[in-house]
């Protein structure tokens, strides 16, 4: 079958049906136990040669594979990613349709780093910094916010609420989620961050054991964006940071840094997919994906990744993801919660400021079959690293807001050692504060650290 999001194939990249950007290749998902069958499916009546992965080849493709192959399997999902000329397209579709072993046809769309708009002040990303002063820099937000608080924009309230929390010693967000509180550390925990990549030399990351690897081609793990050393700082940064306020929640968590969006932010579910097949390869508890694409009004989840997610789950792994930065609450514009965090089998993070309100660009569960929001994190005026010169940054987002989740995850493992995917799912909800808020806005509430 072909998901309710994209009713009708097409082999060219571009805006595909509703609006949502596509690559012109398509994710193929097979049943769970016939994965060789559906690799000969395709094969002959399509005329798509998916080869195997190479014997010990065991975390997953490449991203010279990712780039350069006609056609990649993801074995442990059992998703192939496809190629397709533009005569195998309609054969490819009807493979959904008739043959037992193919369960969807879907087309692969193109996610980015999922980042407020209208609120954050951070400073231009590392590709733009050059050789820029650090002094600049930090003007150059302050100007941002000061310009924020003359116009009285709807985000100058919200910033100014975060700008006044006492974060002396841990930031607001570690403070609200009790993280900073907590006697856990996520000590011999594995979370993955599927982002931009994580600046290597950054001074609060020295000695930590993090293991990397780039599914973009020509692109080092290196962040050369600064949302994945952001992302990457919240969930799993360290206790004592080389400057105050603390920012990290699981500071002895073992970091597994996937650079699956480019240095401009920019991926496709390709690259995801990769990203989740090394994350599971690497036993990782918890996966944090702060990056998606928007969805539309009355669209059904992808098949293939509320799939990927169940099997990711057998596999021992959690998957949150942020829910989006689409809406405009303050014009009466509120948007359903993105791709791919609109799959119930993924948790789906929305964001609140300091004084537990929703944020103004915070998606929403307004979707039927799943896309509903699970759970609320720290999303407004959130400080955390970033690549060095410039080493911290504070921005928004409910890229923000899912790393609290994510490291909380962690502490929560630590706690309850033998907890189950599923279990741990419940327990972050159970243990959620509850918020006088819609659910449809923030699920249970506001994730609490154990």
């Amino acid at each position: 079958m072909t998901s309710d999001a994209f009713p009708e194939p097409s082999a060219e990249p571009g805006v595909g049906p509703y609006g949502v950007e596509t690559t012109g290749n398509y994710l193929v998902l097979m049943a769970e136990d016939a994965v060789d069958e559906g690799v000969g499916v395709l094969e002959s009546k399509a005329g798509i040669r998916v080869a195997p992965l190479e014997a010990g080849a065991d975390e997953g493709v490449t991203a010279e594979q990712l780039a350069q192959e006609d056609h990649v399997l993801f074995p442990k999902l059992g998703v192939a990613l496809v190629k397709p000329e533009p005569d195998q397209v309609g054969a490819l579709a009807v493979t959904s349709h008739e043959e037992s072993s193919v369960l969807a046809v879907e087309p692969e769309r193109v996610v980015y780093a999922i980042e407020s708009v209208g609120l954050q002040t951070e400073v231009p990303t590392v590709t733009e910094v050059g050789s820029i002063s650090t002094e600049y820099l930090r003007g150059y937000r302050d100007g941002v916010d000061g310009l924020l608080r003359a116009i009285g924009s709807p985000a100058s309230g919200e910033a100014a609420v975060a700008a006044a929390f006492d974060e002396s010693q841990a930031t607001w967000g570690l403070q609200l989620t009790r993280a900073d509180a907590s006697r856990f550390s996520g000590r011999g925990v594995r979370v993955a961050v599927l982002d931009t990549g994580l600046d290597l030399q950054h001074p609060d990351f020295a000695g930590r054991s993090i293991r990397s690897q780039s599914f973009v081609l020509g692109e080092a793990v290196q962040d050369g964006h600064g949302h994945g050393t952001h992302c990457i700082g919240t969930s799993c940064g360290p206790l004592q940071p080389t400057r105050l306020p603390r920012y990290g929640v699981a500071y002895e968590a073992e970091i597994l840094a996937g650079k699956v969006l480019n240095n401009r932010g920019r991926g496709a579910d390709g690259g995801i997919l990769a990203g989740i097949t090394w994350a599971i390869a690497n036993r990782c508890r918890i996966i944090s994906m702060s990056l998606g694409s928007a969805v539309p009004r009355g669209a059904s989840p992808s098949v293939v990744f509320e799939t990927v997610a169940r099997r990711a789950t057998g596999f021992g792994t959690v998957i949150v993801a942020a829910a989006g930065n689409d809406s405009k609450r303050a014009t009466g514009i509120t948007e359903p919660v993105s791709h791919p965090a609109n799959c119930p089998s993924i948790m789906a993070v929305a964001a609140v400021d300091s004084r537990l309100g929703i944020a103004s660009f915070s998606n929403a569960g307004l979707n039927p079959n799943g896309g509903q929001v699970d759970v609320a994190g720290p999303g407004v005026r959130v400080y955390s690293s970033w690549p060095r010169p410039t080493t911290y940054n504070t921005i928004s987002g409910t890229s923000m807001a899912t790393p609290h989740v994510a490291g909380i995850a962690a502490l929560h493992c630590q706690a309850n050692p033998t907890i189950s995917p599923n279990g741990l799912k419940s327990l972050l909800a159970q243990t959620a504060r509850r918020l006088a808020l819609s659910s449809i806005d923030v699920g249970a509430g506001l994730v609490q650290a154990p």
